[in-house]
């Protein structure tokens, strides 16, 4: 009996030894498997945070780099602009001197014209006065004696004396009017003030009013300008 009862105790002692020594190891195979189920979690976890703070940091130098070129573009547009107005400033200015130059030259070539055309005007004012002595002499000569069928010597030398005047003034006015210098003769024509001066008016009943019917002395144009205004009797009815 006494056997018997030794024999079941160190049975029960064995057992207890070996499920104490079970345990331990249960417990590291529990552990390890654990840790196997959650070591992808963990590097998935671990990841998420990674990409998480990478996206982030790459958000914050995105943000750093859109705000450094909006900067630049702003600065880009700030020159450009000011290159603008500066271009339109210059292109204004450009005109202005283009325009005035062009003014400039119309008036110099104005003032060429003019010189030239009136560079003979104190010589023509001169002239004019030996043009007036040959219309005087012309006129002078009876008109009667130049028609008349007597043929002595001394009427052929006057005829011959007139014609030799009247064709020297003729050469004379078509030499000048070459050059510009024109001489007016109204007779008949309606009274311009500005290439006519009354000298006296009267009324002539048979005749026009505010018209030229006396010529006391003819007048000259140089190159359409008045020289010397024509000295007229004007007519006046009213």
């Amino acid at each position: 009996m006494l056997r018997t009862a030794l024999t079941r105790s160190s049975r029960a002692l064995a057992s207890s030894a070996r499920v104490a020594a079970q345990r331990p190891v249960a417990s590291q195979i529990f552990q390890m498997q654990a840790a196997r189920t959650a070591a992808p979690q963990m590097r998935s976890a671990a990841r998420w945070y990674s990409a998480e703070a990478e996206g982030e940091k790459k958000a914050e130098e995105g943000a750093e780099k859109k705000e450094g070129e909006d900067d630049a573009v702003a600065a880009l547009k700030k020159q450009l602009e000011a290159k603008d107005a500066e271009a339109r400033e210059w292109k204004d200015k450009c005109l202005r001197t283009v325009a005035d130059f062009r003014n400039l030259q119309e008036r110099t070539a104005r003032e060429v014209k003019q010189a030239k055309d009136f560079a003979i005007q104190k010589f023509a004012k001169d002239l004019v006065e030996s043009v007036d002595n040959f219309d005087r002499a012309l006129s002078v000569v009876p008109e009667e004696k130049l028609k008349s069928e007597e043929q002595s010597e001394h009427l052929k030398d006057l005829v011959n004396l007139y014609e030799g005047l009247k064709m020297t003034e003729t050469i004379l006015l078509q030499t000048l009017q070459k050059h510009g210098l024109e001489r007016i003769n109204p007779d008949g024509e309606v009274f311009n003030p500005n290439e006519h001066e009354a000298t006296f008016m009267a009324p002539m009943p048979d005749k026009e009013h505010n018209t030229v019917f006396h010529i006391q002395q003819k007048g000259f144009k140089l190159n359409g300008r008045v020289l010397r205004p024509a000295q007229v009797g004007v007519v006046k009815n009213k």
